[in-house]
């Protein structure tokens, strides 16, 4: 079991730290106020295996893995101040940098929100993941007999397998999609989830699989050309 720190306690944090408490790991979240009714009341439903903390003493030297799933806006102050502490945690990057009408990404192309905070904070070994769908699928990532694909991308191989072993204890089915790089890919495909959500009316109980022909272990080099 891992003590996990999740700093922002929305939807997907609260989703994600809930219901990772429930098997056994314990939480602390992080949140500007700790004692909030709102913070109080997601504790209730953590099988007594979490806690509340101001954002800087939610990590310790006990903790393994840092979540962050705060807003966009604050993400980057909230990183640089808490920098050394990420130093030799596995991070992993929830977020999106919407635009505030959540029409758009704010960056983009030739960077993300998950190389931005892996340049502020250095020493942390940063996974995006858990972006690319809605915190109604991380409660249930079940679609009939398919599960939901969770997207990851980072640098560090050993901090992926961590990252990958926390979401199939959630259900997902999960796609190493390559180095942090990714990302770039991986927070449009975002927005892609939110356009059909919210815009095109499909509602949040969807979710973006890949599917395969074969198992990966069965490609050659030929299979691999575009």
């Amino acid at each position: 079991m891992l003590n996990i720190t999740i700093l922002g306690t929305g939807s997907v944090g609260s989703t994600l730290g809930r219901r990772w408490a429930q098997r056994g790991h314990r939480i602390t979240f992080g949140s500007r106020n700790p004692n909030a009714p709102k913070v109080r009341d997601l504790l209730s439903q953590c099988d007594g295996n979490a806690s509340a903390a101001t954002n800087d003493e939610a990590i310790t030297a006990d903790t393994r893995v840092v979540v962050i799933a705060t807003p966009w806006p604050v993400t980057l102050d909230l990183v640089r101040v808490l920098a050394d502490q990420l130093a030799g945690k596995v991070v992993v990057d929830c977020t999106n940098p919407l635009r505030n009408d959540l029409d758009g990404l704010s960056i983009g192309h030739d960077t993300s929100a998950a190389e931005q905070i892996a340049a502020a904070a250095p020493g942390a070994k940063v996974v995006k993941a858990f972006n690319s769908t809605g915190a109604n699928n991380m409660e249930n990532p079940k679609f009939g007999e398919q599960n939901d694909d969770a997207f990851i991308c980072g640098d560090d191989t050993h901090a992926k397998n961590i990252v990958t072993d926390l979401a199939q204890q959630l259900g997902f089915d999960v796609i190493d999609s390559g180095a942090l790089r990714v990302a770039r890919y991986l927070e449009p495909l975002a927005m892609l989830w939110i356009h059909l959500a919210m815009h095109q009316r499909l509602g949040r109980d969807i979710a973006i699989k890949l599917l395969r022909r074969e198992k990966p272990s069965q490609l050659t080099p030929a299979h691999s050309r575009v």
